[in-house]
């Protein structure tokens, strides 16, 4: 079930949700033009490294260009391939836009790194000696998607089912969101004890209950939760 969008319009030009895409793509762009060897020592000078966030290693000194806990950040704009990224950037275009829009640029853009910082410290915290470096704009991106869904539960998001067939179709937010939250807790207790590359589960878990339990903080105070309809949401906007 592949989301491509929203029924659910906006009121201002998503300035930093624009802009999230595009430093995402040029960063990784920088990263698929270095040599291999230097690709990699990339991803450790600016990924989020469990172990070193908690001081139980170090890195050598001339791969340390942040503080370890700016790499809570600096690795939220890193991507281990085209389909990472592409994946990341979908929901980001998808839902991001109207949290920006009940939010305003400037609180939007300080709840998306909290999100992500608090989704890098979940997953830094099942494992915290791991020095498997952790990058990716998808514990942000599951905030946005905690956020929506108690904002917008009823809007209707256009998905794909590839089965055998594509079979296009509406269905509510909730629906989608509902389920991918569920694949990241089953698929995060199946990962549980597993050391190694892989996806981060538990950072997109942290990540998206950050977004549940910030959303009432950061949102303007008229907007109300569980909105049935984009049209009733305006209405209250205006």
């Amino acid at each position: 079930m592949i989301p491509l969008k929203d029924d659910n319009p906006t009121e201002i030009t998503p300035y930093l949700t624009v802009f999230f895409v595009i430093a995402c793509v040029f960063v990784f762009l920088y990263q698929v033009s270095l040599p291999v060897r230097t690709g990699e020592l990339f991803v450790y000078q600016f990924g989020a490294i469990p172990a070193v966030v908690f001081g139980y290693t170090q890195l050598p000194s001339e791969l340390i260009s942040l503080p370890a806990y700016g790499t809570l950040l600096s690795s939220m704009f890193l991507h281990g391939g085209w389909m990472h990224l592409f994946g990341n950037i979908l929901y980001l275009w998808i839902f991001g836009n109207n949290i920006e829009d009940v939010m305003g640029h400037g609180k939007f853009i300080v709840f998306y790194l909290l999100c992500g910082v608090f989704a890098a410290l979940s997953h830094a915290l099942i494992n915290p000696e791991s020095t498997v470096p952790m990058i990716g704009a998808s514990g942000a991106i599951s905030g946005i998607l905690g956020a929506y869904l108690l904002l917008f539960p009823y809007a209707r998001v256009l998905i794909v089912i590839p089965f055998w067939f594509f079979h296009w179709t509406y269905v509510p937010a909730a629906v989608v969101l509902g389920l991918w939250f569920v694949m990241q807790l089953f698929s995060g207790g199946v990962s549980l004890g597993q050391e190694g590359g892989g996806v981060a589960f538990f950072a997109h878990i942290g990540g998206f209950i950050a977004g549940m339990t910030m959303v009432g903080i950061f949102k303007h105070p008229h907007i109300e939760f569980f909105n049935k309809s984009p049209r009733q949401y305006r209405q209250r906007n205006n």
